[in-house]
């Protein structure tokens, strides 16, 4: 009898003790994610675009939605102001815009919007065939390569990613240690509804490389996925691709990017080069070691940058590229991030927001 009450009060005991580490640990992060100063912006006239913090590398966004939206804006050429702080719309997506006050979140809702409002298009020059063809690639590039790259980028990769992160505080690796496996467990969640997380890690990277060999395909020596001139969907097809090429160093999908599918990588470095001069990208960046058995175990490198331009429809601007692949643009700070942006980062982290909401 004795024996139960004691085994009985240990495990009161570590159940209350267990409870309350976990109601401090609670506490502790709601208190370093709430101490935050939300800034009042004046949308008037303004596209404030709202998307998760910059992360270490280098690399604008490791959301492939907010890559997408702030490299159409740019290829429009429409002014616009960044907000780094993490809140999602009011559907819980990411990321989202104020226009006059007027709030719009989904990237096909953005792009619809704006050209509504302000009669920008990247599309005019394109036939309804043509159209339909990009929207039909559009959806298969977010409706399902989407879900691989995640897949491959939250749980698979999950620590690399995590090193990516970029974080404030003193428990700043705690907290991306918490974001990544709440991330990564929404990602698994949500792959198992849409279908694609019934298969297993062999079949998801099988889906994924018949993904981007399909892209390839519709590339060809192309300067641009419809042809010479830019549309909306390069913009959708640069802000996925882009984190196989620059966020999953070793991973099979830089491996192909970078190896068989090379006009892929070429695709994605001449878009960097035209839009993302602040991007600073180290040679380094371009050269993988094979996981192959049948590899030699050197360095495979892509080709020259010079080789990069592959049809005769590059505008002058383009053939400086040494000079903007391998420098610091003079507006740039050490990060990378152009000084002349009117970025606006408010205190505190993005955690919270990030595990709540969708990455679209």
């Amino acid at each position: 009898m004795s024996g139960l009450v004691s085994d009985s009060w240990w495990r009161k005991t570590l159940y209350i003790t267990g409870g309350a580490l976990l109601a401090a640990a609670a506490y502790l992060l709601h208190e370093l994610l709430s101490i935050r100063k939300e800034q009042q912006l004046d949308s008037k006239d303004a596209i404030i675009l709202h998307q998760f913090s910059r992360p270490k590398n280098g690399v604008p966004s490791l959301s492939p939605f907010c890559l997408k939206m702030e490299t159409y804006l740019r290829m429009v050429d429409l002014p616009y102001q960044n907000y780094f702080d993490g809140s999602l719309s009011s559907q819980g997506k990411m990321p989202w815009i104020e226009y006059n006050y007027e709030q719009v979140c989904g990237t096909e809702f953005i792009i619809d919007f704006l050209e509504e409002k302000l009669g920008v298009s990247l599309n005019k020059s394109l036939s309804a065939q043509e159209q339909a063809v990009a929207r039909a690639i559009t959806t298969m590039v977010e409706e399902h390569l989407y879900w691989t790259i995640a897949y491959c980028q939250w749980v698979d990769n999950v620590q690399e990613t995590q090193r990516m992160l970029d974080l404030p505080g003193p428990l700043s690796d705690l907290l991306k240690w918490i974001l990544c496996q709440l991330t990564g467990g929404i990602v698994k969640r949500e792959m198992y509804c849409h279908g694609i997380g019934c298969f297993t890690k062999e079949e998801v990277y099988t889906l994924m490389e018949k993904d981007m060999r399909t892209l390839a395909t519709l590339l060809g020596d192309k300067k641009y996925i419809m042809g010479p001139k830019l549309s909306s969907v390069d913009a959708t097809v640069f802000g996925h691709l882009a984190q196989a090429m620059w966020t999953l160093p070793g991973t099979r999908p830089e491996q192909l990017i970078k190896g068989e599918l090379i006009n892929l990588a070429m695709y994605c470095e001449r878009i960097r080069r035209k839009f993302w001069p602040e991007w600073f990208v180290d040679l380094e960046d371009f050269c993988y070691d094979s996981d192959n058995e049948a590899s030699s175990g050197t360095p495979t490198c892509m080709l020259d940058l010079g080789l990069f331009s592959r049809t005769d429809t590059l505008e002058e601007s383009d053939l400086s590229l040494l000079s903007q692949s391998n420098t610091h643009s003079q507006d740039s700070d050490h990060s990378g991030r152009s000084l002349s942006d009117s970025d606006i980062e408010a205190d505190g982290s993005d955690v919270e927001q990030q595990v709540k909401g969708e990455i679209q």
